[in-house]
């Protein structure tokens, strides 16, 4: 990949998303800030994006793009590439939590919670790939959570979610390989963002009536990732890492948090499980499957 990379960014209106904006853009990559209507309920956040592209003298831009929406990704895809000529990076970003008792969730909430955090990222894909397969090169990223590997109580929608991105992008990661495409994971652990200001609670609230002490579980949960929350920009920092190793030496997932909970050992035992899985099916050399360690971040 060159230097100076082309890099689109869903969810970048605030979290983790502006975060990658600006630290990609100050290290001289062109960056794609995409959100949602720019010009009505983010025009704030749009308008500070572009005077810190002024102001820096960043190329850094602004578009409009819901990945719940077709034919916004498609234009907006389009639209990067008419300016640039092509795409390098695509972070599939944009994603909300929602928490509260399971049965409590409806299935009108289940339905677009998973429009955002799964099909969101369906959608960008496939209006990327075709761009990416054209010139051989490319990376998706993918913002995974450590909830993608370890089922948290009161979160089983959001867990389920990022369960699916995390299949999803591994299997991308086996096909793509030939045609000289990356797929990576990144799985944040506690970071304050606006991600817990953006969450959903759950809709049919009643059906917690009879569950004791399990309604406790939700505040616990809040607390203890209050307590070990970390920098957010040590997340950004990583993602700059990955952009720039170069093609071939990136890892499949990179977890970056300050406690492990785990979720270091699931990924090293899967790494095994799927090396055994893809050598008895005569994949390994197909998928270009090399078995790392997960590489570990903060």
């Amino acid at each position: 990949m060159p230097s100076n990379q082309v890099v689109l960014i869903t969810g970048s209106s605030t979290g983790f998303g502006r975060l990658f904006a600006e630290t990609l853009s100050r290290r001289g990559h062109t960056v794609f800030a995409s959100m949602r209507d720019p010009g009505g309920r983010n025009a704030q956040h749009a308008s500070d994006l572009r005077s810190l592209a002024e102001r820096e003298s960043l190329h850094l831009h602004v578009l409009e793009l819901d990945v719940t929406d077709d034919a916004s990704v498609e234009r907006a895809v389009l639209s990067v590439v008419d300016h640039s000529g092509g795409i390098d990076v695509a972070i599939n970003n944009a994603g909300y939590g929602l928490f509260g008792l399971t049965e409590a969730v409806t299935t009108e909430q289940a339905r677009q919670l998973m429009d955002t955090n799964f099909f969101g990222p369906v959608r960008v894909n496939r209006a990327v790939l075709p761009h990416m397969r054209r010139q051989r090169s490319g990376l998706l990223l993918h913002v995974s959570s450590g909830a993608g590997r370890v089922v948290i109580p009161t979160m089983g929608f959001y867990c389920a979610s990022k369960f699916a991105l995390e299949a999803l992008a591994e299997a991308y990661s086996y096909e793509l390989a030939g045609q000289g495409i990356e797929s990576v994971i990144i799985e944040p652990g506690a970071y304050q963002t606006a991600v817990f200001g953006n969450s959903v609670v759950v809709a049919d609230a009643s059906r917690a009536d009879s569950y004791g002490a399990v309604n406790q579980f939700a505040d616990k949960i809040g607390a203890a990732v209050a307590k070990s929350a970390g920098n957010a920009q040590d997340v950004a920092d990583v993602v700059l890492r990955i952009i720039e190793t170069p093609a071939g030496q990136r890892e499949l997932r990179y977890r970056v948090s300050a406690a492990s909970f785990g979720v270091d050992e699931i990924n090293d035992l899967s790494a095994t499980v799927q090396a055994r899985f893809l050598e008895a099916f005569g994949l390994s050399a197909d998928t270009k499957f090399v078995q790392r360690k997960t590489a570990g971040a903060a």
